[in-house]
């Protein structure tokens, strides 16, 4: 994974640029209203006049491995951006999140707004540091292919042993993004006739290295690579088991956006409006309430509803989608609606007599 900075004026050349692709993939957007480009722009440009600055736009090319494109979805691609984001300072900011399809390897668009949501200065001292480091720590966090020297070596011109040591080093590599514990490769292993075997401190069940075995040759995990010894594969598998149970179910992240949703819908709309008269039962979810026809932002009860051919985990995981993005879009316009309240009350003269 590599990330690409470049700072900008132009809101609007680079929210048309990323969008108007052929093979242009929205996938998310934080704080702004993203009915339309002219809204996207709008918005941006609303919070960058809280405090002026030259060069307002954060433009960031999140780039991948075509080796991890087979397992790069849209929502893990989602996943890391939004851990890119808050490790690089960007978590309180307006971003729009979009996927190019352009190139063989997978990638991401990211705009961000440089100026906080409270009007502040987002630091970019030391950025591409910062951004060369979290890109690091990310990518042996989510195990993407790293192309190291080895990549460049011509495996058919090898000869034994470094022949053997290269097959283990593509087993192991290849398979442990689909790996969550020791039991996982080994087994991921096995069946490439690879024999792991684990070394322990003298008499005591204490395991202090891991070898791997195949065609009669040996080798500790430290000499297949650096990042294979015991210790950094032990690491990756405990990141792993706790990246599993820190994410919340499908039914908390729906009980979550049914919540967010409510609370921007109230700002909006109020609880008593008399012309909100629909509302969708979602049942253990409770009522999803409709913003009224002539409102600009759009909710039906069609969408909420569980299409043919999918699955419920699936019908949960596009609403609390939609929920969060039409929340977004509320709580965007309940901001614009209090700043034109505030433009129109008339000022205090300011005449000394």
């Amino acid at each position: 994974m590599i990330g690409k900075i470049v700072q900008g004026a132009n809101f609007r050349g680079v929210v048309n640029y990323v969008l108007q692709k052929p093979d242009a993939e929205p996938l998310g957007s934080r704080g702004l209203r993203n009915d339309s480009i002219d809204h996207i722009v709008d918005s941006f440009r609303m919070q960058t006049s809280l405090n002026p600055i030259a060069k307002p736009v954060s433009h960031i090319s999140l780039d991948f491995s075509v080796q991890d494109k087979e397992r790069l979805t849209n929502r893990m691609m989602m996943q890391i951006a939004d851990e890119y984001l808050r490790r690089m300072g960007y978590g309180d900011t307006q971003v729009l999140i979009v996927r190019h399809h352009d190139r063989e390897h997978p990638h991401l668009h990211l705009v961000l707004n440089r100026i906080d949501g409270n009007g502040k200065r987002i630091s970019d001292k030391n950025e591409r540091v910062r951004n060369a480091k979290v890109c690091r720590e990310l990518s042996d966090k989510y195990g993407l292919y790293i192309a190291p020297n080895k990549e460049n070596v011509k495996r058919h011109r090898l000869c034994e042993p470094d022949k053997t040591k290269y097959e283990i080093y593509d087993a192991i590599r290849n398979a442990l993004p689909r790996c969550h514990n020791w039991n996982d490769l080994t087994t991921a292993l096995r069946k490439q006739g690879i024999n792991t075997e684990f070394k322990r401190k003298g008499s005591t069940s204490t395991i202090e290295g891991v070898k791997f075995s195949k065609n009669g040759y040996t080798f500790s995990g430290s000499k297949v690579d650096k990042a294979f010894s015991y210790s950094k594969l032990n690491h990756h598998f405990a990141q792993a088991q706790q990246r599993i149970s820190q994410q919340p179910t499908p039914g908390k992240r729906m009980k979550m956006a049914a919540d967010n949703y409510r609370s921007a819908f109230s700002g909006l709309f109020g609880d008593n409006n008399p012309s909100v008269k629909q509302g969708v039962d979602m049942g253990a979810y409770g009522i999803i309430a409709l913003p009224p026809f002539e409102s600009p932002i759009k909710l039906s009860a069609a969408q909420l509803q569980r299409r043919a051919g999918e699955s419920p985990e699936e019908h949960l995981t596009r609403v609390t989608a939609l929920l969060n993005m039409v929340a977004e879009a509320m709580a965007v316009a309940t901001e614009e609606r209090k700043r034109r309240l505030r433009d129109m009350k008339p000022k205090k003269s300011t005449l000394k007599l």
